[in-house]
């Protein structure tokens, strides 16, 4: 059990970079992986489900060095891989797991993935459904709903896919595949998701169309290597900027953060709720928006957050409901049913640990209900292991009467590895 020491009247401040973007970071080395040529990613997330991606590439073959958060790949491109002799192991990495699947079910060798316990209760028929109408063969428990699972790759074909969740892994998983089947394939989207893909996909050289909320690719010989920076994950920032939105006196600035629109819903919902965001210098790299973001306490208010712009901070809800309740009035949180198939019910744990902390939060079937703006007192509460939990239990300790106990705070090493040193340089006592 870890105990985190009261924070009396402290302030935010200070200037700090986050690690690199955990989803760029992934998409990064599986396509270094297969394009031909050297790739050097920077700023590359050092993160555990990041290293799981590296790994797996490392089990076929590919020549992958790492120097800090510097990545060098040797790539020869998809055609050269080479069969894995043993199992591939995702840990408790969702993305490495719905990507690769789509990615190996192109292949032309036979592999076997399985994951941790928490992987293996996460649901994969999302993704092995539109792989299988595109050919894919696999063998698994639950008619291949979940891992382990064994694939006998190769021999995929194009298809149009209307997307039934907003799921930017499905999507990946889907394209990856896609550039290794034959004739074209085509993702239809309800709502813009995430397209870190998509952008990776054309820095590397691959026939790739999009027009509004369709994608279109299709096979693709030769993807060019080429040198990628990996920005600041936002999910990761906005921890950090919730913290300097809530304590009065505090001013932030976190540089070089990543602000893709298909992922800058939470500053969105930020502004939204009253808090002063400012974005200080912007700049393009491999088609990503990085910019310099400050944020200043100013008063918030509840808002309703709902629609389209979940899939863009779906990611950061378990912080935005550490936020709510210190907004004057009520907050909605609708159509984020996705929660419920994270590392854990992430609704359940949201609701169970800010509850414990005095808060005032109901769950529903596909969010939550908040009232604020509420004093929170502390007490004992659970990661459930989820990195994004226990660092919404650091942050809220920050503005407890009492101390916070959570069981443990190693899950936080997945996304963001030095998070309590980054906290503790920007965290000012006022004497």
């Amino acid at each position: 059990m870890e105990t985190l020491p009261l924070q009396p009247s402290i302030r935010i401040s200070g200037v700090v970079e986050v690690p690199g973007d955990k989803s760029i970071s992934h998409r990064a080395v599986i396509l270094g992986s297969i394009a031909n040529g050297t790739t050097i990613i920077e700023n590359f997330l050092e993160g555990e489900d990041c290293m799981r991606t590296v790994d797996t590439f490392r089990k076929m073959s590919v020549n992958i060095e790492k120097c800090g958060s510097t990545i060098k790949i040797e790539g020869k491109g998809k055609d050269n891989l080479k069969e894995p002799i043993e199992p591939i192991y995702f840990g408790n990495s969702g993305t490495t797991a719905r990507l690769m699947l789509g990615l190996l079910a192109s292949l032309p060798f036979s592999s076997f993935v399985y994951g941790d316990q928490s992987l293996t209760k996460r649901p994969m028929d999302r993704v092995i459904i539109p792989l299988q109408e595109m050919g894919g063969d696999f063998i698994g428990r639950k008619k291949t709903s979940y891992l382990p699972l064994a694939l006998n790759g190769g021999n995929l074909h194009g298809i149009t896919y209307n997307m039934p969740v907003n799921s930017a892994q499905v999507k990946s998983a889907i394209l990856l595949a896609g550039i290794g089947a034959k004739g074209k394939t085509k993702v239809i989207e309800n709502y813009p998701t995430r397209n870190h893909t998509e952008n990776m996909l054309q820095a590397f050289g691959a026939t790739i169309k999009i027009t509004d909320n369709e994608i279109e690719v299709e096979n693709s010989d030769e993807l060019k290597a080429t040198n990628i920076y990996v920005p600041g994950d936002i999910s990761s920032a906005a921890f950090l900027l919730t913290a300097a939105a809530i304590i009065p006196g505090s001013r932030l600035v976190i540089n070089n953060v990543g602000l893709n629109s298909t992922r800058a819903g939470f500053l969105e919902v930020l502004e939204r709720m009253g808090a002063n965001v400012s974005i200080l210098r912007e700049t393009k790299n491999a088609g990503e928006l990085i910019g310099d973001i400050q944020v200043t306490h100013s008063p918030l208010k509840g808002i309703t957050i709902e629609g389209e712009i979940i899939p863009r901070l779906i990611d950061e809800i378990p912080i935005i409901a550490l936020l709510a309740t210190q907004a004057e009035g009520k907050t909605i949180i609708r159509n984020a049913e996705e929660l419920r198939v994270k590392e854990t019910d992430r609704i359940n744990a949201i609701v169970e640990v800010l509850s414990k902390l005095g808060a005032r939060i109901e769950a529903t079937d596909d969010g939550m209900v908040i009232e604020g703006k509420t004093p929170l007192i502390g007490g004992t509460v659970m990661s459930y292991h989820d990195h994004r939990i226990a660092m919404m239990a650091v942050i809220a300790s920050l503005i407890t009467k009492d101390n916070v106990n959570i069981d443990e705070l190693a899950s936080i090493s997945i996304s963001y590895p030095n998070f309590m040193d980054d906290l503790n340089s920007i965290i000012q006592k006022d004497i």
